[in-house]
């Protein structure tokens, strides 16, 4: 009776033990690393609570940001059962690297070539034939005035958002992978490719027709300006024709009022930007007016020294609050919904147009069979927010989202799709197939869920089954 009772008293400490351990682990007490790696050294999108900073990271978040090409990056594109077959590519990709947009008042700007020098890292194996073919591009066909932007960026210092190297080789990179994915393995695009097979649009601004260019001259068979036409697409969101939308400007106000309300509520920001103006010497409502993190995130990037006046030099610990209080913003704004009511109506005509082209190729129609879209942080994020993956982090320089469309071979009717943000896998992330995700075999999100969620989905949460009547009724 001893023995047992010994023996039982022991099972239960050991248990205890078992309990705390991983209790500990959980914490982050105890430092956990997989593979004998170093957390911090594994560039993830999506956050993992056991190898990413328990915490909110600044310095870690910015570099992810910057997206260095150095870095090397793991891609889940194109995976799919052996008896499905690729049939359309949708790219929805943020331009490459850029000079800043915003300068700091009364400091020097960071000297950045943006020449492309393929001696200067980082660099491409293919980026001295890029500049050769861009110089050469005078049978493209671009709407309005795309034709007079330049093909590359080549300005010895930089112009306010133009185009680094950096950028171009980020997106040198994204098209040799895509290519290696799509073209080599899944056959999208066969030699003897046309016109038709593309369908490519941009923004009117040099930096997405560059990177959009720099993607696409790794991607294609063969690159032939002969073939190539690039539509302009004036807004930012990718309305088209569906702009008017008085509700979605209506939340995209109340969002700003929430940006705003946490700012003033955040007063280790506001010293430090007092501290930052008067190193500069202006008064603190001109230096935040002037969004002094953008030209800080070129320095950070491109390991540039922060600026200095005879007052001082703005330094990493000011980087450090500021980029802090867009991280603690960026994860407010998914808990007061404002900003996903905006992306729900910003970002269906985009959506829409999507779904509407899948449809064409499901029936049969062998045109537009890749599809670029090149664009903005502000194109991307709301994309995200709308498909309902919370997670995400801000897209990137020279981040990619992609629709896959597939073919069930066995059963030639049936369609499915895959969702892809930067080489991961998200398409069980989102609203509309997470469900399906655990009920089925099937490694993929079916066609008809995605239809339903653009068509009908997306309005539910206003009350309204269509666009029209979502963007004029105020339901809250």
């Amino acid at each position: 009776m001893l023995f047992r009772n010994r023996f039982l008293i022991l099972l239960a400490l050991a248990a205890l033990l078992a309990f705390l351990s991983l209790s500990l682990q959980f914490l982050h007490l105890i430092p956990v690393k997989e593979d004998g790696l170093n957390p911090k050294s594994r560039k993830r999108i999506m956050p993992d609570p056991l190898t990413e900073p328990p915490v909110i990271d600044p310095i870690y978040e910015a570099r992810v940001y910057c997206n260095v090409p150095s870095i090397t990056e793991s891609s889940m594109e194109g995976h799919a059962p052996h008896y499905f077959k690729l049939v359309s590519v949708h790219v929805l990709i943020r331009h490459g690297d850029r000079y800043p947009l915003y300068a700091i008042p009364k400091t020097k700007r960071p000297e950045i070539d943006c020449t492309l020098v393929s001696s200067r890292k980082p660099s491409h194996p293919h980026l001295e034939a890029f500049v050769r073919h861009m110089s050469q591009g005078s049978e493209a066909q671009m709407d309005g005035t795309l034709g007079s932007l330049p093909r590359y960026p080549s300005h010895p210092l930089c112009e306010m958002g133009e185009l680094t190297q950096t950028g171009v080789v980020q997106h040198l990179h994204n098209g040799q992978l895509l290519r290696e994915i799509y073209i080599k393995k899944h056959k999208l695009l066969s030699s003897d490719w046309t016109a038709k097979h593309l369908y490519l649009e941009t923004t009117g601004k040099s930096r997405t027709l560059q990177s959009g260019l720099a993607l696409l001259y790794t991607f294609l068979p063969d690159f032939d300006w002969k073939k190539i036409n690039i539509k302009h697409q004036w807004s930012t969101i990718f309305c088209s024709g569906s702009c008017d939308c008085p509700m979605r400007n209506h939340y995209l106000e109340e969002e700003q009022r929430r940006q705003y309300s946490l700012r003033v509520k955040n007063s280790h920001l506001e010293r430090t930007y007092v501290d930052m103006a008067k190193i500069v010497g202006i008064p603190t409502r001109q230096l935040r007016a002037s969004n002094p993190i953008d030209s800080m995130l070129c320095h950070f990037c491109h390991n540039v020294s922060f600026p200095c006046t005879k007052n001082g030099c703005i330094d990493i610990e000011h980087f450090k609050v500021i980029k802090t209080h867009q991280l603690e913003d960026e994860r407010e704004r998914q808990e007061k919904k404002l900003y996903f009511w905006y992306a729900l109506l910003a970002v269906h005509p985009l959506l829409n147009q999507t779904v509407n082209r899948m449809q064409r190729i499901a029936d049969g129609k062998k045109e537009e069979l890749f599809v670029l879209y090149s664009a903005h942080d502000v194109t991307l994020s709301p994309v995200l927010s709308a498909l309902g993956i919370t997670e995400a982090r801000f897209p990137r320089f020279a981040a990619r989202l992609v629709f896959e469309l597939w073919q069930d071979e066995k059963k030639p009717r049936e369609h499915f799709i895959r969702i892809l943000y930067n080489g991961f896998d998200v398409t069980f992330q989102t609203s509309f197939c997470w469900e399906h995700n655990m009920h089925s075999r099937k490694p993929m999100c079916p066609l008809e869920k995605f239809v339903h969620f653009v068509k009908r989905g997306m309005f539910s949460v206003f009350n309204s089954t269509n666009y029209y009547d979502a963007c004029r009724r105020r339901p809250f």
